[in-house]
């Protein structure tokens, strides 16, 4: 998504198709959101920058065929963005060879179109979206979603986003193209190796639209309770929200606890209770340090010097300087190997599994074992697995916090 359609979706759609998620769950957080600054992050930016470049190889590929020069010289703007990193061209490569695969599984040409505006008003107030891939052919109707974040994985399977977008598609398309069926797919290389897909008859897709309409209706008016869940982690109220915040520091605190120790029972329910408090207290403490920065008050906090750092006034001319006091070069550099996963950044995944994958230089350890909800879709922990395997690193909660070493 370029960075004028990102910025258009955000100050003109309450309900964005992208926060689908949260609105469906938490119907007066859209309202409450729209109160609150889109500060943006690095990653976001970042992410905005992948979409640019796979927006122009797929456009080169199917839309708008462009000569090596013209694609070069785009291609080179994108490169000397400031956050980019080379691993985007493989990234963006795995995007548009899922692509083509999809284009060319069809018995004849589909149509194809590329970062498209889709009206989402028959089922949302006031909405619309743009979907980066669109294919239709053969009665099929094919969404595609490139994700370039590596922390939250984005299954495809029952995603309100990307329904949304088919939807949206459906309604701008159905009249031209006879559509069937609906194939989702989204598409999220530093999380997997393939592309998650999910499909669905347009029966079935429509008869959801029907359903999350008095939903959106009153998350358009602001009206029903906050809810807490997963969908609150990219809420702009997600710090201050008194719901949340009332349920992280309440919990346990309801449960009988007899004394001497807490039941596992309760041990459960205050684990599911205070799920992301550290994280949360964290967050909280860079929103209040922000506030206070700009000239806000916070009763009982201030912004104070942290801890300094000690840096060369010029490193070459300390360090010739060094050398020439007898002190020999071995002792001023650190040389270490990099990890393999340092390493497959540097070369590209082709190559890093090209030199060390396959002629086995590199293996892969169990990971050690981490604390998750019933309803994760890993598989449980192998209590068979060779304790040096799993012991050789901290036990972890799924937050990261660091529990045992």
């Amino acid at each position: 998504m370029s960075q004028e359609i990102a910025h258009a979706e955000r100050a003109h759609a309450l309900l964005s198709a992208s926060a689908s998620h949260r609105w469906l769950h938490c119907t007066p957080s859209a309202q409450l959101e729209a109160t609150l600054p889109d500060t943006g992050s690095e990653a976001a930016r970042r992410g905005t920058l992948a979409h640019e470049i796979a927006e122009l190889k797929l456009r080169k590929h199917f839309t708008e065929p462009m000569g090596p020069r013209k694609y070069t010289a785009a291609l080179k703007k994108f490169k000397s963005h400031e956050l980019y990193e080379p691993v985007m061209e493989e990234h963006t490569d795995a995007y548009l060879d899922y692509g083509q695969s999809i284009v060319h599984a069809f018995p004849s040409p589909p149509f194809v179109a590329i970062e498209r505006k889709v009206d989402l008003t028959d089922y949302v107030p006031e909405s619309f979206g743009t979907s980066d891939c669109i294919i239709i052919g053969s009665g099929q109707l094919h969404v595609i979603d490139y994700k370039n974040g590596s922390g939250v994985p984005v299954p495809a399977e029952d995603n309100p986003q990307m329904k949304l977008y088919a939807l949206g598609a459906l309604k701008a398309f159905s009249l031209l193209f006879p559509i069937r069926e609906i194939h989702l797919a989204i598409v999220q290389p530093k999380v997997w190796d393939h592309p998650s897909e999910w499909s669905l008859p347009v029966e079935d897709l429509i008869a959801w639209g029907e359903s999350i309409k008095p939903i959106a209706q009153q998350a358009f008016n602001g009206e029903g309770d906050y809810s807490v869940g997963s969908h609150c982690g990219f809420c702009r109220a997600k710090e201050r929200c008194a719901t949340r915040v009332k349920q992280l520091l309440d919990a346990g605190t309801k449960a009988p606890m007899r004394p001497p120790l807490i039941t596992w029972e309760e041990v459960a329910d205050v684990l599911r209770k205070a799920e992301g408090i550290v994280s949360w207290y964290n967050s909280l403490k860079e929103l209040t340090l922000a506030e206070v920065l700009k000239g806000g008050t916070v009763p009982g906090w201030k912004a104070v010097e942290g801890r300094g750092s000690r840096q060369y006034t010029d490193l070459d001319t300390a360090f010739t300087h060094l050398k020439e006091k007898g002190i020999a070069e071995a002792v001023l550099y650190e040389r270490k190997p990099l990890t393999p996963p340092a390493l497959e950044k540097v070369l590209t995944m082709p190559v890093y599994r090209e030199l060390l994958e396959q002629p086995g230089l590199v293996v892969s350890r169990p990971g050690a074992p981490t604390l998750a909800p019933a309803d994760d879709n890993r598989p449980a922990f192998n209590a068979q697995v060779k304790p040096e395997d799993v012991f050789s690193a901290p036990l972890q909660t799924t937050n990261g916090v660091e529990e045992i070493r």
